[in-house]
């Protein structure tokens, strides 16, 4: 086989997802998902060597380069996780399986993977400045520069879900504040998401409905209403970082012409003379972040 291999790994809240690509594109060519085990760390970390040694046997290479992807903050020096929705907060995943298997596997946080992806080889190919945006049960972003991950301060992603929701905006609906999964009230991740749309719904509706109920039933009113508050969400995106494009990732990025209706709300908001940057949908869809950690291994 050609020596052009690399696996991924993405660790998520209800499953590991191994990956092994192929070629200078990183090509899937074989894929596993089994259920995390939330019970423990011990068992999580028995299941992240199961899905190595899958890896390993599948490319008949024992030293395959394997990145895996975790959700939440990554201390640079420690390698220590803070994460809400895995079983890892206080270890570090890179230090025990270097212990467990002799040998080192990258760790990178799943947004900072995606935008990796997209940057190489993806939407973003061709781009100084590559942020991705992931909008699915929560709201987290990436950024690369030149095709490479940002060094970020602390190990900290680009944590836009848990930047304040502007007061205007909340006002401007009727929008009630609800307190967020990191625990402070009133984040953009409790309106833009996709348990935020739901939160939309239920205070315009009365009902919690998904965006694709939205969409089935006709409530352009709520998704209206969800593309303004992303607006200013992808405005704070322009305002800070000036990326050169922003790649929608997450489940809400597949909702019918949501590029268009993004583009208009980011138009809408957007200062006098400002260019909005350009948005495009990823290219590599689910399997972006498990790609992203194969490239980091890879390289």
């Amino acid at each position: 086989m050609t020596a052009l291999l690399c696996g991924g790994i993405d660790l998520g809240g209800t499953k590991i997802e191994a990956r092994l690509f192929e070629g200078p594109e990183a090509s899937t060519t074989e894929l596993r998902r089994i259920p995390t085990p939330r019970q423990s760390y011990a068992a999580m970390l028995e299941a992240l060597e199961e899905q190595i040694r899958w890896l390993a046997e599948k490319a008949e290479r024992a030293d395959l380069p394997i990145g895996i992807a975790v959700p939440g903050i990554i201390d640079p020096e420690s390698g220590r996780i803070f994460a809400a929705n895995i079983p890892a907060t206080g270890h570090s995943v890179r230090d025990d399986l270097q212990e467990r298997l002799g040998r080192t596997f990258p760790v990178v946080n799943d947004c900072m993977a995606f935008a990796l992806s997209e940057a190489r080889g993806g939407a973003g190919e061709g781009h100084g400045t590559v942020m991705g945006l992931i909008l699915g049960t929560g709201v987290g972003g990436g950024i690369c520069v030149d095709g490479a991950p940002s060094r970020r301060h602390g190990g900290l992603a680009v944590e836009l879900g848990h930047i304040g929701l502007p007061a205007s905006a909340a006002a401007r609906h009727g929008l009630a504040l609800r307190r967020c999964g990191c625990g402070r009230m009133g984040c953009l991740e409790t309106a833009v998401s996709g348990t935020g749309l739901a939160n939309i719904a239920e205070d315009m509706l009365g009902t919690r409905m998904s965006g694709e109920e939205l969409v089935r039933q006709g409530e352009s009113g709520v998704l209206d209403v969800w593309a303004d508050i992303a607006g200013e969400c992808l405005l704070t995106i322009q305002l800070m970082l000036a990326p050169d494009c922003i790649i929608l990732g997450g489940g809400l990025s597949n909702l019918p012409d949501v590029v268009p209706r993004l583009e208009r709300s980011l138009r809408s908001h957007a200062l006098d003379n400002m260019k909005p940057t350009r948005l495009l949908r990823a290219r590599h869809g689910d399997s972006s972040g498990t790609r992203g950690a194969a490239l980091l291994a890879r390289r």
